[in-house]
């Protein structure tokens, strides 16, 4: 019999049952990673292996909620469509949407998740997008609950005024124009243009 993980001080308290049934349920293993800069969380299957989810353990937990449903979406879709259909399945298209917003449905409620997040986060839920860094008012709304005691302070980099200096990744950018959900800039040393996302924490100089 699968060991049930004890999710209780990941999650929100009211959703650490739910979260237990669908592991307990399923037929995949689920680890704790170590902070990871490119992603929250991920699903891999590999053959031979028992289907696989990570979750980045530093997550607050309302982000860690999000993430893990997200990750689980992609589980049930592998599990409902593997083999079953000819056409290849888009990582995050209709098949995982529907499935994205099914396992939400249950936790949309002002006694898991606080006001400030349930508003973007029920917008959201109604088309998922592959990252909820891709839905800036979410991602700001999660952000804010975020445990920053011990750290600089920082802001998200759209808050900046245009052609102020921010420190991010440890090294110097001058702050340009917006360009959808990213922030063109210029590295002050090499003089090189990137676009960063607009909701990325920076810490100004």
């Amino acid at each position: 019999m699968k060991k049930t993980i004890d999710l209780q001080e990941y999650v929100p308290e009211l959703a650490a049952d739910y979260c237990k049934r669908l592991y307990t349920s399923a037929q995949f293993d689920f680890f704790l990673s170590r902070p990871r800069r490119t992603r929250l969380g991920d699903f891999t299957v590999r053959p031979g292996f028992t289907p696989r989810i990570t979750v980045n353990a530093n997550l607050n937990p309302y982000n860690f909620l999000i993430t893990y449903l997200h990750e689980v979406a992609h589980y049930m879709v592998y599990r409902k469509y593997n083999g079953r259909v000819r056409r290849k399945i888009a990582p995050h298209g209709a098949e995982w949407k529907e499935e994205f917003r099914t396992l939400l449905l249950p936790v949309l409620t002002t006694e898991i998740f606080p006001e400030d997040i349930l508003l973007p986060l029920r917008k959201y839920a109604q088309n998922p997008k592959a990252s909820t860094g891709g839905d800036i008012p979410l991602y700001s709304a999660v952000k804010r609950y975020d445990d920053t005691s011990g750290q600089t302070k920082k802001t998200e980099l759209i808050h900046l005024t245009e052609g102020a200096d921010f420190v991010f990744q440890n090294r110097i950018f001058v702050r340009g124009s917006v360009r959808r959900t990213r922030v063109l800039c210029v590295d002050k040393a090499s003089q090189r243009r990137y676009t960063i996302p607009a909701h990325a924490l920076v810490e100004a100089c």
